[in-house]
Order: C-alpha cells, then sequence, then structure tokens
C-alpha cells in the first residue's frame, strides 16, 4: 500500500490509484517512446514542428488517426472542398478553428512525449507519425478527434484508429467542434 498524498493516514491500494489517461498507448506493441520534447510551433490541427529539451534535432510531427482542415489554400484544400463539398472558405475558417484549439491545449513550448507504432512511423511525406502525450497525461489526437476539431482518418493506420472513428462519429452526432458549423467533413 502506498500513502495518499492529499492525507497521509488514508492509504490506497495498488489497484485503486487513477490510471494515467493516455495509459492504453504506452501499452501498444512496439511502441517507441521519445520523452524531452518541446512543440515549436503548431502548423495545423494535425502537424507539430518539435525539438529536443535537450538538444537540437527538430522534427516535424503528423499526428496519427486525424485529419483537420487546412489553415492555407492548396491542392489538399481543394481535395477536401471536393469530397466534403464545403467551400474553400469555409474549410479555411475552420481549419483555423482547429488550429486555435490546438495551440489551447498544446500551446509553443508545452513539453510533450511522443509514441510512435514500429509499423508504421512515416506518413507518404516522410514526416514522423505519432501520439501526442501531453504534460496532464492526456493525448492530444484524442483530444483533438473527441473534441471534434478533427476527424478521424485512417490514411495512415494507427492501432487506435477504431477508437478514433467512435470518437469522431460521437463529436459530429454532438455538433462539437468543427461540426457546428457544418455536419460534414
Amino acid at each position: 500500500m502506498h500513502y495518499n498524498e492529499i492525507n497521509p493516514k488514508n492509504t490506497l491500494p495498488e489497484s485503486s490509484k487513477p490510471e494515467i489517461p493516455a495509459a492504453k498507448y504506452f501499452r501498444i506493441p512496439g511502441i517507441m517512446t521519445e520523452t524531452f520534447w518541446i512543440v515549436e510551433r503548431v502548423l495545423d490541427g494535425d502537424s507539430l514542428i518539435v525539438k529536443e529539451e535537450f538538444g537540437q534535432e527538430r522534427k516535424e510531427i503528423r499526428l496519427y488517426g486525424l485529419d483537420a482542415p487546412e489553415v492555407h489554400l492548396s491542392r489538399k484544400m481543394r481535395e477536401d472542398e471536393a469530397k466534403s463539398h464545403i467551400p474553400a472558405a469555409l474549410l479555411l475558417e475552420l481549419g483555423l478553428q482547429s488550429l486555435d484549439y490546438v495551440l489551447q491545449v498544446c500551446p509553443t513550448g508545452t513539453r510533450i512525449t511522443l509514441l510512435t507504432e514500429k509499423k508504421n512511423q512515416l506518413d507518404f511525406w516522410l514526416r514522423q507519425l505519432a501520439y501526442v502525450i501531453l504534460p496532464s497525461g492526456e493525448c492530444l489526437n484524442e483530444l483533438i478527434v473527441g473534441n471534434g476539431w478533427a476527424k478521424s482518418s485512417n490514411n495512415y493506420f494507427c492501432s487506435y484508429l477504431h477508437y478514433f472513428q467512435q470518437l469522431s462519429n460521437f463529436a459530429k452526432a454532438n455538433n462539437t467542434g468543427i461540426y457546428k458549423f457544418s455536419g460534414s467533413f
């Protein structure tokens, strides 16, 4: 038994300790863990630039299991416009709102942990794919999809894709995040 940190006279058995919200991601078979990374820049609702806290390395991270609207007019924006039948101007606004949400929960300077599945490490543009674990113990990917600021995406397989699809469907059904403004994306 361990002492309760709030009141040393109370004890809690190991099994009753609350689990860290993102603990399930650490249990993915073949997961690679990288600690001591700092968010240098949030590019959009599904990509970050990170740097080593105690080194010089920088890299772009693409979040597993989700796709947020773009924040710049681009080829992808035109593809999203054609698939969703949402005008590019509205998609752009939704992208900026998604970016704003990510900046609120994971601002520049946040220390994060990166979790990457060995089976699927890079996207088409050679960006590292990752689950981003915040200092609170929450998974950024899960927060973004669960709060409706991105849709689940099977473009890059991840072990929690089915879970992200459920979160995305729930957000859509409850008109949360981008779904407040558009029923589809």
